[in-house]
């Protein structure tokens, strides 16, 4: 993904000393459309759902991910296929299979997404709360040391954040601290979208033995698609909104903020942190 998400510009750098005309690495944020085509055969719709800004790079787990987080996709066996035609790589085709008919109403979302928001084109606050049971309790425990080491793990995986500064990160580590894989986007959202779409094609959800760590802020959005996606707990290394909180209490899920190497902020869920 490196090379499709970093594109070089010419600045000109200010010091105390003198300036000079050097280049600067920054992310690429391009729109993608999402499309969605459904129906019997011969007989078939074709829908765009959502136009998102985002860095290029998985974005066939992206357009899954969103589906799925949205509440119009459950398994991946309901999709017959998924394409990306080379001429238009900002386009992403989710093709259903016949006897799947979409709840098309859940998606009460203008058609344009921005980078920093996902929720801003919702039609109402109504339609940000998708539907998602409260997560059952457990006997899930992890060492604190655990997360204090989850800031600088994140980090060192962040490949074109290293080379930018101006992109975000969601990962996912197991119970034990290891990580797994990580997604990165100019949109919060988005790269919680990518690596939740991995997760469903590889066929791993629901997401409930492993740990959920965002480079940024946690926002109610990324909250509702980690309990979306069966995520119990979620580490941040900047701060919790108030209604990322709320919802962590609501849905059983550990909230972590301000994750740094000698401490950190338990939101809700205390129960799962030993130490």
């Amino acid at each position: 993904m490196l090379q499709t998400a970093i594109k070089q510009v010419k600045i000109k750098r200010i010091s105390q000393t003198e300036s000079e005309i050097i280049e600067d690495s920054v992310a690429i944020e391009e729109p993608l459309e999402i499309q969605l085509q459904y129906g019997k055969v011969n007989q078939t719709m074709n829908t765009p759902v959502s136009v998102t800004m985002r860095t290029p790079g998985n974005d066939q787990e992206l357009a899954l991910g969103f589906l799925f987080t949205e509440g119009i996709l459950k398994i991946i066996s309901q999709v017959e296929s998924v394409a990306q035609n080379n001429s238009d790589l900002n386009k992403v085709l989710i093709t259903l299979k016949p006897d799947i008919h979409p709840e098309l109403k859940k998606l009460e979302r203008n058609f344009y997404t921005s980078s920093s928001c996902g929720v801003c084109g919702k039609s109402s606050i109504e339609a940000v709360s998708i539907v998602s049971e409260r997560l059952p309790n457990d006997t899930i425990l992890i060492k604190a040391e655990i997360i204090k080491q989850l800031a600088h793990s994140i980090r060192n995986e962040q490949a074109v954040f290293s080379s930018t500064g101006g992109i975000h990160a969601s990962a996912l580590f197991d119970l034990k601290g290891n990580f797994l894989f990580l997604r990165e986007d100019v949109g919060r959202h988005n790269a919680l979208d990518k690596l939740i779409g991995y997760g469903l094609i590889n066929e791993l959800l629901p997401l409930s033995e492993h740990l959920l760590v965002l480079s940024g802020r946690a926002s109610f959005e990324l909250l509702q698609k980690a309990a979306i996606a069966g995520i119990k707990i979620v580490v941040a290394i900047g701060a919790p909104s108030s209604l990322a909180v709320q919802l962590a209490h609501d849905f059983n899920i550990t909230l972590i903020g301000f994750v740094k190497a000698e401490r950190f902020n338990i939101y809700s869920g205390e129960q799962r942190i030993e130490g």
